[in-house]
Order: C-alpha cells, then sequence, then structure tokens
C-alpha cells in the first residue's frame, strides 16, 4: 500500500513556474514508477508525465514537453513536478500516480495509487 500526497499548487500568472511535490508513504518507494496526471474543469484526466523507478528515463506529453521537468528523489519517497513558463491552458488538478507494473504509463489503469490533487490555476 502506497499513500500519496500533493502539494505546491496554486495561482500563478502566465509564464510563471510552480513545483509540484508528491510525497510517498512506505518503504518501497523506488520499485514504483511514478507520473503525474491534470484533470481540467469538463475534461477527462490527461497523462503529463512519467518516470521510472530509477529515474533513469521520463516520457513528457507533447503539450508539456520543453516545459515541464518530473524527477524523483527516492531517499526521500518524493517526486518533484517543475513547471516552466506556465499557460492558462495548464490549469487543472494535478494528481499524482504510482505504478508497480512496468508496462504501460499512458493510462489512468496502468497506476496503481492516487494522491488527491493538487490545485494550479493559471491566469492570463
Amino acid at each position: 500500500q502506497v499513500q500519496l500526497v500533493e502539494s505546491g499548487g496554486g495561482l500563478v500568472q502566465a509564464g510563471s513556474s510552480l513545483r509540484l511535490s508528491c510525497a510517498a508513504s512506505g518503504r518501497t518507494f523506488s520499485s514504483y514508477r511514478m507520473g503525474w496526471f491534470r484533470q481540467a474543469p469538463g475534461k477527462e484526466r490527461e497523462f503529463v508525465v512519467t518516470i521510472s523507478r530509477s529515474g533513469t528515463n521520463t516520457y513528457y506529453a507533447d503539450s508539456v514537453k520543453g516545459r515541464f521537468t518530473i524527477s524523483r528523489d527516492n531517499a526521500k519517497n518524493t517526486v518533484y513536478l517543475q513547471m516552466n513558463t506556465l499557460k492558462p491552458e495548464d490549469t487543472a488538478v494535478y494528481y499524482c500516480a504510482a505504478a508497480r507494473s512496468l508496462y504501460g504509463f499512458g493510462r489512468e489503469r496502468d497506476y496503481d495509487y492516487w494522491g488527491q490533487g493538487t490545485q494550479v490555476t493559471v491566469s492570463s
């Protein structure tokens, strides 16, 4: 069992930066692939980025590539999402998720545990 708690969301202006954190409970954090998803009002939850267990491999959605950076610190049981050059269309609730499986990463069903989410609002 893994419990995930996101933090770092807020209200910012377009062009600004935010760093989200996701703290995980338990001693097996390094055995999970981690991901971030987001859900904008009236839209389905969408994949943002994933990072491998060791942090070596990452994969980004095209919409955030070059602006967002995922990283993890296995010693601190934490995964981060650095978001730069934010746009109004980045406004959403951002969710952290953990996956046991090595296979698949872009779908909600690829993940086993979810956080409660943190709101990010970008004003124009």
